[in-house]
């Protein structure tokens, strides 16, 4: 399944920014693939952190294939020391079990989070172990398909923004004047910008000054 969006969600992105538009028009619609379950997307973030992602693929994988269903029972079922063994850390499994014990236990309720407003919800998943803001944030967009997520801590989106504006750095305050131009599709606005930071358009490059060797 791939992030939703239609010609709605373009044509109001088109009309508000001409730069924006021209991306549009050269790379067309963007599959993104989601995963709209909340409690394997949790897990599935703890586990990439700070590695890539066959590797993360790869211990994703073996934890279905070890579990069966990834969900708080069958990790509850596992020790640590299980976990660990399917090649995560032994913090990240310590993050996923105490995630689990949490569910099972209803002092993290998925329904409830999943009808949260977006601040709200950013701020129940960041108070997970394991899981910060930015985090957080890739959840509401990758998973609940929140369409105004635009994520300041996110440095692809900031290389996106300087490649096809042509900045030198973006700090807060002009990161917030884009959140402005592109909200409510937010979302849409950052998925082409992590393709354009990704190589999707070729001649573009970044125009971050580059730092002098010592």
């Amino acid at each position: 399944m791939y992030f939703e969006y239609s010609e709605n969600e373009i044509t109001y992105l088109r009309n508000k920014d001409k730069k924006l538009s021209e991306v549009i028009d050269q790379i067309g619609m963007i599959e993104r693939e989601v995963d709209t379950d909340l409690f394997s997307s949790v897990v599935h973030h703890i586990i990439g952190q700070q590695i890539s992602t066959k590797a993360q693929a790869t211990i994703w994988q073996r934890m279905k294939e070890t579990l069966g269903e990834v969900n708080a029972v069958t990790i509850l079922s596992a020790d640590i020391s299980k976990l660990q063994s399917l090649g995560m850390t032994f913090r990240k499994a310590e993050y996923i079990t105490d995630f689990a014990r949490k569910v099972h236990e209803g002092v993290f309720d998925l329904e409830t989070v999943a009808q949260m407003s977006d601040e709200a919800a950013i701020k129940e998943l960041a108070s997970l172990k394991g899981i910060g803001v930015w985090t957080a944030e890739m959840i509401l967009l990758f998973c609940l398909q929140r369409p105004d997520i635009f994520s300041y801590d996110d440095l692809a989106i900031q290389r996106g923004l300087r490649m096809v504006y042509h900045h030198r750095k973006i700090d807060r305050k002009l990161f917030e004047k884009y959140r402005r131009r592109f909200s409510p599709y937010c979302s849409v606005a950052s998925l082409y910008l992590w393709a354009v930071a990704g190589g999707a358009i070729p001649e573009m490059r970044d125009y971050k000054p580059k730092t002098q060797k010592k």
